[in-house]
């Protein structure tokens, strides 16, 4: 009885803390302007289908998908033996499900056992690429700080959590002379030397280390780019379905234009002469733009196929989203300390500079390469238009062709009386 109180504490405080700050990021992203994203929903569902589940652009590189994919449906489908483990705590039970499955049980926590094993390996693997192989991507200075430290510390949590599953099996294979586990089987002989009260207390601290690791892990899911693996699916469903590199018109800017070419015409109801232009902190960006900061897991592909990048300048597309997340953050703490109405003296300008926006090339790469469809070139092009129409701060280069644009009505300097002037040339 004591220890499914402790169980059903454990559980409710952990529930607790996750909700509440499912709830504070849910607020953080609202903060964002509203944007209308359900449309052609049966096209929206079947890229949901194809990105987030079947991770179709993780195929881009076999390798990492591999490994990925082991993980991906390891603890998926390993989360149903989780489920059993929740009502043994309550009920106070020992594999609950054995009874009313018979055989069929024996299969399944044989099946899960392997993929355990293979998420285990599959963990191993992706440290070896990061601290041995040290692909190149996974040791860029954008995770320098607690990025390293958090895709590390995940890694070892899956290794402890697959770890302890296999230990809980390999005890009953010994305690209840079970040899139907695939696994645990080869394992069982280094434990049976140890008697049954030893073996016992084994099997007792594997399954509460398991169960306090998944509570652990659920809680620290909120602060780590592992949060992916809830937010992957919503982001794929809001995806742009618009092809690549199409720009939408800023609404202000139109309706001014509009209004001007015709002076006949008049302002819709309700019209308000616009006050600012761009981005200029999070709240300026969509609030699909703020979602996509916390769908980001940091795999870098963007910046690895980012050509500005590979040419050896300051962009990093995975830097500009996880900047967007850090500043979000930091406004959402601002928030919870001060109130709604507090304003403090930084902007995102303050953590993107503008080096690294104008070293954008829109080829959208980034877009592409992405595996959960988040857009770092919406981010960054709004940010230019906040410099450029707020500021009047763009390179030398621009400002001429806005010069030229303004008195010539061409990006050219040449008056529209001369450009016809090359055909008289012969």
């Amino acid at each position: 009885m004591i220890s499914q109180v402790v169980f059903l504490i454990l559980f409710g405080t952990a529930v607790y803390f996750f909700v509440k700050n499912i709830g504070k990021i849910r607020r953080n992203i609202l903060l964002g302007k509203d944007q209308d994203l359900t449309d052609n929903k049966a096209a929206r569902w079947r890229n949901m289908a194809l990105m987030a589940l079947g991770q179709k652009r993780m195929f881009d590189r076999p390798v990492s998908a591999f490994f990925h994919i082991l993980i991906y449906v390891g603890f998926i489908l390993i989360n149903l033996e989780v489920l059993e483990i929740f009502i043994d705590g309550a009920a106070g039970t020992h594999r609950f499900f054995e009874v009313y499955l018979g055989d069929f049980y024996f299969f399944l926590i044989g099946f899960f056992e392997v993929l355990a094993l293979g998420v285990f390996i599959a963990a191993v693997a992706f440290l070896v690429r990061r601290y041995i192989t040290k692909v190149p991507r996974l040791r860029h200075p954008d995770l320098e700080g607690f990025p390293l430290k958090d895709a590390t510390l995940i890694l070892v949590i899956e290794l402890v959590l697959m770890g302890a599953v296999l230990i809980m099996n390999i005890t009953d294979v010994e305690l209840q002379s079970q040899a139907w586990l695939p696994v645990s089987m080869w394992f069982a002989p280094f434990v049976e030397t140890m008697d049954a009260s030893a073996l016992h207390s084994m099997e007792r601290f594997a399954w509460w280390s398991h169960l306090v690791g998944i509570l652990l892990f659920l809680n620290y899911l909120p602060f780590s780019k592992h949060f992916h693996i809830i937010t992957a699916f919503p982001n794929t469903w809001y995806a742009s379905l618009n092809p690549k590199g199409k720009f939408e018109n800023m609404a202000s800017v139109q309706q001014e234009v509009t209004l001007m070419m015709d002076p006949s015409a008049q302002p819709p109801d309700g019209y308000e002469p616009p006050t600012s232009f761009g981005v200029k902190d999070v709240f300026d960006l969509s609030w699909k733009n703020l979602l996509d900061a916390y769908s980001c897991t940091e795999c870098g592909r963007c910046t690895s196929d980012c050509p500005a990048n590979t040419t050896g300048k300051l962009l990093s597309p995975r830097r500009v989203v996880m900047q967007v997340r850090d500043r979000l953050e930091e406004v959402g703490r601002n928030i919870d300390k001060h109130g709604n109405d507090f304003k403090d003296d930084k902007d995102l300008h303050s953590y993107i500079s503008a080096e690294e926006l104008w070293a954008c090339t829109t080829c959208n790469a980034c877009v592409q390469a992405c595996p959960v469809q988040i857009n770092p070139m919406e981010i960054i092009y709004d940010m230019r238009q906040y410099l450029v129409m707020e500021k009047s701060e763009a390179p030398t280069e621009l400002n001429g062709m806005f010069t030229n644009l303004e008195n010539n009505g061409a990006p050219w300097q040449f008056s529209a009386m001369d450009r016809g002037n090359w055909a008289k040339e012969s």
